[in-house]
């Protein structure tokens, strides 16, 4: 049964890893497999007591949705970016909700999951669509990111902590979620799925109706966005690492138990987490408890999500 001693409210923002593995082939079988994984740590959670909402990445996915999109463009045409984001909320919530939801009953839990398509609005004046940051798709070596930038005008860049090359696109912070109001109505009886990939990005115009644009909304911005809009106690961003590090990846490395919005700012103006990984979690945190000083933020990874909640390890930031 739940503790409920426990009883707090939290936005848990799941990584690439808890939704593919790197070592797979990328079919929807071996996804799902990684998210039942998933949903088992996920489901203790909510036995514990924990009230939560899911928001997941979707890199990998919208990149190979749209990458299939352009390569079949002579039998049908291809779909727009942010056409190709809602169809990853779509299928991710999908593998999330059955998965989940039949943890749940394992636990004597009846509770419903669904998946929320969710509109994100962003600016349009917003600088990333002149600075590409944020990574889509698959791993590429060098000589296939340079085929890709000619062959399609792909912007690519590589990512040398994880050894390869992706495409970046534009990733505009996200300003408002559309269905929040749904969401929040949801709350108390449902566990919702939202905010997938951050949302699906729009921009609002002067006569108050939606328009797509290309871009991705970092995940972790738009879990922290919702955090805030459903008053969460907690924002558990969830990667590949225990800990946040500095000098990662090399002998100096030191991994973090505390930061202060202090420390987490003088670390990220020295350039010591990567833009298109940690940089984003750690700004995300950092915005949720300056907006709530009394708080918790956290970065863990999956399997020390329970330990981490109980704080017992993982990176926690306090104002």
């Amino acid at each position: 049964m739940p503790n409920p001693d426990i009883l707090a409210r939290v936005v848990i923002a799941l990584g690439g890893n808890a939704l593919q593995s790197k070592e797979s082939d990328g079919t929807a079988d071996a996804q799902l497999k990684v998210v039942k994984e998933t949903c088992e740590l996920l489901a203790e959670l909510s036995a514990e007591g924990y009230e939560m909402a899911i928001v997941h990445g979707n890199g990998p996915q919208v990149g190979r949705i749209l990458l299939s999109s352009e390569t079949a463009k002579d039998v049908v045409p291809p779909m727009p970016l942010e056409v190709c984001g809602s169809m990853s909320q779509g299928y991710i919530g999908y593998h999330v909700q059955q998965a989940l939801k039949h943890d749940l009953a394992k636990r004597g839990l009846s509770y419903p999951v669904v998946t929320m398509v969710t509109q994100t609005i962003v600016d349009k004046e917003d600088p990333s669509f002149k600075e590409p940051t944020k990574p889509i798709g698959p791993f590429y070596t060098e000589q296939e990111a340079n085929d890709l930038v000619a062959q399609r005008g792909y912007e690519m860049r590589e990512d040398k902590a994880r050894g390869g090359w992706r495409r970046v696109v534009a990733s505009p912070k996200p300003q408002k979620i559309v269905e929040i109001e749904a969401v929040k109505q949801l709350w108390d009886s449902t566990i919702v799925i939202c905010a997938g990939g951050g949302g699906i990005p729009v921009i609002e115009n002067a006569d108050g109706t939606l328009e797509g644009v290309a871009a991705v909304i970092d995940k972790d911005f738009g879990a922290e966005l919702l955090a805030e809009e459903v008053d969460a106690d907690i924002l558990l961003i969830l990667t590949e690492v225990e800990k946040v590090a500095i000098n990662f990846g090399t002998p100096q490395q030191q991994d973090l138990d505390h930061l202060t919005l202090a420390e987490a700012a003088q670390y990220c103006e020295a350039g010591q987490f990567g833009k298109g990984s940690m940089l984003p979690k750690v700004e995300a945190c950092m915005k949720f408890v300056r907006s709530y000083p009394s708080k918790r933020a956290i970065i863990t990874s999956l399997s020390k999500a329970k330990e981490a909640l109980a704080g017992n390890t993982g990176t926690v930031f306090t104002y």
